[in-house]
């Protein structure tokens, strides 16, 4: 494969050897920049902040909605959007998922786009933190870079709106 962004590759190569979480290293800061921030930008902004929260700090769960019986769910919790209306674009769409944020009881109904949107920041954030914490052993360093750059892609099309239907 030719490579399209050298210097992302370097910085990739120097983060991979020194691999850190902190958003503000050159390779990191990069992604955020060009493809984390846009695809987790709604226009409930202070929602979309706390979205990005949980995702860095992998306390994000995604569900299914009306999978669980209603004895199981807290009295206290509290559901923001609905099964018709997107919590984190406040749009009129059919939601089938529901994100929680930490230990917080509050679930917010999500519309398919922005569910595959935040998916695909998760699985990003997922291989990095696989290959910080030595577990990808199987690849060598140009593999786990094109790995990354097909995260990028998937984030991008996320973005773009492009997403499947079955999500």
């Amino acid at each position: 494969k030719v490579l399209a962004d050298l210097s992302l590759y370097n910085e990739f190569r120097s983060w991979k050897d020194d691999p850190t979480m902190d958003r503000s290293c050159p390779f990191l800061d990069k992604i955020y920049q060009e493809d984390i921030f846009p695809c987790l930008t709604f226009s409930k902004s202070e929602l979309a902040s706390a979205v990005l929260e949980a995702v860095e700090n992998n306390t994000l769960s995604i569900e299914p909605v009306g999978l669980q019986p209603v004895r199981f769910v807290k009295a206290s919790a509290v559901e923001c959007g609905g099964p018709k209306k997107c919590a984190l674009t406040g749009q009129s769409k059919s939601c089938k998922h529901r994100i929680k944020l930490g230990d917080s009881s509050n679930y917010y109904y999500i519309s398919p786009f922005c569910r595959y949107r935040i998916t695909s920041v998760c699985n990003f954030f997922t291989y990095i933190r696989y290959i910080q914490q030595g577990l990808v052993k199987q690849q060598d360093v140009d593999q786990m870079f094109w790995e990354v750059m097909q995260l990028r892609k998937e984030m991008s099309l996320a973005k773009l709106g492009y997403f499947k239907e079955e999500l």
